[in-house]
């Protein structure tokens, strides 16, 4: 299957931000388990991450410049679903490659944690259209150490960690891992 995606870089002149919204994504309903509680609910979805200003890209993704693994992220991730006939949803972790390597050289990230988004309210993340709802999740791209936090405690202990580092829904480019902090570890895990 050859699923159409674009990314759209919107550039709000009054925020502190600019937002990268895929499209194409919700054309296909996602395969979503029926644990889910109401199933319908979570069947369609577009992802998007919110970037500093500074952040630019060339006019023409290629995947081989400096930023392109931003929009790496959000395409793979928004392709998932669809590839492996599975859902994506809130407290969801996805990885780069299967051996945990980084999106790209010019990051380590080597994964990602959809999140429901903060900085907007539900008539921008719930869209409803021709009888169905759209959910707007945002991306929060994850280090090694992170992403098996993530796997080995769960959505609720990692949230926990980006609410006590005061973490951004805004990517932030060089911050430091949520796990570098020892006694947080410790703390989290009950020890």
């Amino acid at each position: 299957m050859d699923l159409h995606l674009d990314i759209y870089f919107i550039k709000p002149k009054n925020a502190q931000f600019n937002i990268l919204l895929t499209s194409g994504m919700s054309t296909l309903k996602m395969e979503v388990d029926e644990q889910a509680g109401n199933p319908v609910e979570f069947e369609f979805a577009e992802l998007m991450m919110l970037i500093p200003k500074e952040i630019e890209f060339d006019q023409v993704y290629s995947g081989q410049n400096k930023n392109d693994w931003i929009i790496s992220i959000l395409k793979q991730s928004a392709k998932f679903p669809h590839f492996f006939d599975t859902w994506v949803g809130i407290g969801h972790t996805l990885q780069a490659e299967m051996d945990m390597s980084p999106y790209s050289r010019e990051t380590k990230f080597v994964g990602a944690l959809i999140l429901p988004p903060v900085t907007f309210g539900k008539d921008f993340t719930e869209i409803h259209k021709n009888g169905r709802k759209i959910n707007i999740y945002n991306v929060f791209p994850l280090y090694k150490d992170e992403l098996e936090f993530k796997i080995e405690n769960g959505y609720n202990k990692m949230l926990d960690l980006l609410i006590e580092a005061n973490g951004k829904e805004v990517l932030d480019m060089k911050r430091k891992s949520l796990i570098s902090k020892k006694s947080l570890w410790n703390k989290l895990i009950g020890k």
